[in-house]
């Protein structure tokens, strides 16, 4: 009698976005639109095939610290914390989170003497305080913190 063995579908691995059908409109601010506006002024449209996304929406906040946005340079996806989908954040806060995750796309990583990855480089911090509401940007985090967590 023949072994029968189970056949697997093939399936082409998806990129993070398509899997998770993650969407870049939210109830308040376009993420692909606030993206492709930065590109264009901030970084001469260097970007290119990169996915801005809303991440996913946990039931609870956090404790301690807020994650406002992270990048995925594989998979060339920006998450934007979905919190931040609020009426009271201003547009210049949003934008300043988005040009913050998109610079990492542009500085190169540094080393640490111990072989460990440094991402917020002294050029990364000098080219991020180039940003036009950089410091009215970083006193409504400070001041408005609280807001995101428990």
């Amino acid at each position: 009698m023949a072994k029968r063995t189970k056949r697997k579908i093939a399936r082409p691995r998806l990129p993070l976005q398509r899997q998770l059908e993650l969407e870049n409109e939210g109830r308040y601010f376009d993420l692909r639109a606030m993206f492709e506006k930065l590109n264009s002024r901030q970084f001469s449209n260097r970007l290119r095939g990169y996915k801005v996304v809303w991440g996913r929406k946990r039931r609870e906040r956090p404790r301690e610290y807020f994650v406002f946005g992270t990048i995925q340079e594989e998979d060339r996806v920006i998450r934007i914390n979905p919190w931040l989908d609020q009426r009271f954040v201003p547009a210049w806060f949003l934008e300043y989170v988005l040009y913050h995750e998109m610079l990492h796309a542009i500085v190169p990583d540094g080393l640490l003497s111990d072989g460990r990855r440094r991402v917020h480089t002294d050029e990364f911090n000098r080219r991020e305080r180039e940003f036009r509401f950089y410091k009215r940007a970083r006193r409504w985090e400070e001041e408005n913190l609280a807001r995101f967590l428990r």
